[in-house]
């Protein structure tokens, strides 16, 4: 008969003894052993007979770890700097397993639950403490309402939808082109409901493509969605490389169909996610999402709303350069970095998500929104602060090993564009995106654009020599966009200069 997990639980406030209690009420769960906590007057106290031991540094040194002991971290509100130091003080105890509660903003009123616990990982102990974000107030706006997020299986969809559940909306759509991804995200919800956590509102899972533009008329009249989350597209950088139609079909055509839909359904929302890799652009995949922030704001009238939160890299997202580190942390390295100088913006997905769902609800129409990143983290120093967590010393037990960029890479990213300004808002960490010259406002006829490369997406048998052309494809993004312009050129005449086709197009 396997044991039952003994279990620690770190922080004796108000979350530790919700999770102490739920572990009581399903003993086959495992059985509370004590709290550890630093705060002196809960030291040597009880809660419900359960004994607080401190401070945690002491304690952990005396503690004889059996085979089935496990810490869970109950602290949401814990900075990063000091979950790294719980996370080594616990590692070193020989804890087989160590697990934490989401951050504070994905704990609503202080109501946490077993369920919502996780092992902890990288993305937890890196970057900057996250922004506390009271989710009841900023969801208010959602209550009662139907609300529909596309992309519902992706890294920022699905965290999106665990944030709505306690939002109150009536009903919760979750659009997605990926039966598995949607299935996950469907479960998952539903668990956590079963679970406790979160208001009941209906889900319902919808299997649809974006690019199917009568679907997108008939699935939005059907549903009468009142507000919309977009955060469907494609993002791997050299993969849209690889694949330039498919970029430009997918994220500029598939959310042109998904806004016209929208107007006319009646949509009263629509909040669409961008990236810093639309300043300025030089990928294609940047150029795609810079055309699209054009599209949406140019969308709004007074009868909908919408607007557009830009921000730069999450931690953990699928296909993120965390995943590819620890796969090959996992195997012995080396850890492929693709240059010593090569820097991004990052925050954790929750918090990126927690103020999406606040700039929705604040945010003017017609509006562009960047979220504060902080400062630019070097790709170097976060595959060192990955393999030391992991327990190994860079270039000593694992090695990290440059390759180049990449086709549409560069060595950073850029939050505003030359002709772009922030502005603070009242809200922290939310910044609006002004312009310097006339407003935020189309400088190029992105609807005349997406008329020209129309037959290089859609077959017209009277142009059948344009369908899938990548040639004249980045032939109108040169011409379409200035910074997209200079960088290819430039890397045509390379190409010529050496004597080598030029790569992706």
């Amino acid at each position: 008969m396997k044991k039952r997990a003994r279990l620690y639980i770190i922080g004796a406030g108000f979350a530790g003894k919700t999770l102490a209690k739920e572990i009581r009420a399903k003993t086959i769960l495992g059985t509370v052993v004590a709290f550890l906590d630093d705060d002196p007057v809960k030291i040597g106290t009880k809660i419900d007979g359960i004994p607080v031991l401190g401070p945690i540094r002491d304690v952990a040194k005396l503690l004889r770890m059996k085979s089935a002991d496990e810490a869970i971290i109950a602290i949401p509100s814990a900075s990063r700097e000091y979950l790294s130091e719980l996370y080594g003080i616990l590692k070193k105890a020989g804890f087989r397993r160590i697990r934490i509660l989401p951050a504070i903003s994905q704990i609503i009123d202080g109501d946490a639950h077993l369920i919502q616990t996780r092992s902890i990982d990288p993305q937890d102990l890196l970057g900057r403490t996250p922004a506390v974000i009271n989710l009841k107030e900023s969801l208010a706006y959602l209550r009662g309402k139907r609300v529909l997020v596309t992309g519902a299986g992706g890294s920022i969809g699905s965290e999106l939808c665990r944030q709505l559940l306690s939002g109150g909306a009536s009903r919760l759509y979750l659009l997605g082109h990926g039966e598995n991804s949607i299935y996950l995200i469907d479960r998952e919800l539903r668990i956590l409901q079963e679970e406790g956590v979160g208001e009941k509102a209906t889900i319902v899972p919808v299997i649809g493509d974006l690019k199917d533009r009568d679907y997108m008329f008939h699935i939005l009249n059907r549903l009468k969605a009142d507000v919309i989350f977009h955060t469907a597209a494609y993002k791997h950088v050299p993969m849209m490389e690889e694949n330039p139609v498919a970029a430009i079909e997918n994220n500029l055509f598939g959310t042109k169909n998904l806004i016209d839909a929208a107007k006319a359904a009646g949509v009263k929302r629509f909040v669409h996610i961008t990236t810093d890799k639309a300043v300025d652009p030089v990928s294609v995949y940047g150029a795609s999402k810079y055309l699209c922030e054009k599209l949406v704001l140019s969308a709004a009238s007074p009868e909908s709303g919408f607007l557009a939160v830009r921000f730069g890299n999450v931690l953990g997202s699928r296909g993120s350069i965390m995943l590819l580190f620890q796969n090959q942390i996992e195997k012995g390295g080396p850890v492929t970095v693709t240059h010593p100088n090569m820097k991004r913006w990052f925050m954790t997905i929750p918090e990126a998500c927690s103020l999406v769902l606040k700039a929705g609800g604040v945010g003017d129409n017609g509006s562009l929104y960047l979220l504060d990143m902080g400062e630019p983290v070097l790709i170097r120093d976060l595959a060192e602060q990955m393999i030391r967590f992991y327990g190994f010393e860079p270039d000593k037990d694992i090695r990290i090993e440059y390759t180049g960029t990449r086709p549409g890479e560069r060595l950073d990213e850029q939050l505003l564009a030359d002709d772009e300004e922030p502005a603070p808002t009242e809200y922290s960490r939310i910044l609006k995106v002004q312009s310097r010259l006339t407003g935020y406002k189309n400088k190029i006829d992105v609807e005349g654009l997406i008329e020209q490369i129309c037959p290089i997406v859609r077959f017209d048998s009277a142009q059948k020599e344009k369908f899938r052309n990548n040639t004249l494809l980045n032939e109108l993004l040169q011409e379409a966009i200035p910074s997209f312009g200079r960088i290819r050129r430039r890397d045509d005449q390379y190409c010529q200069s050496i004597k080598i086709p030029a790569a992706v197009f």
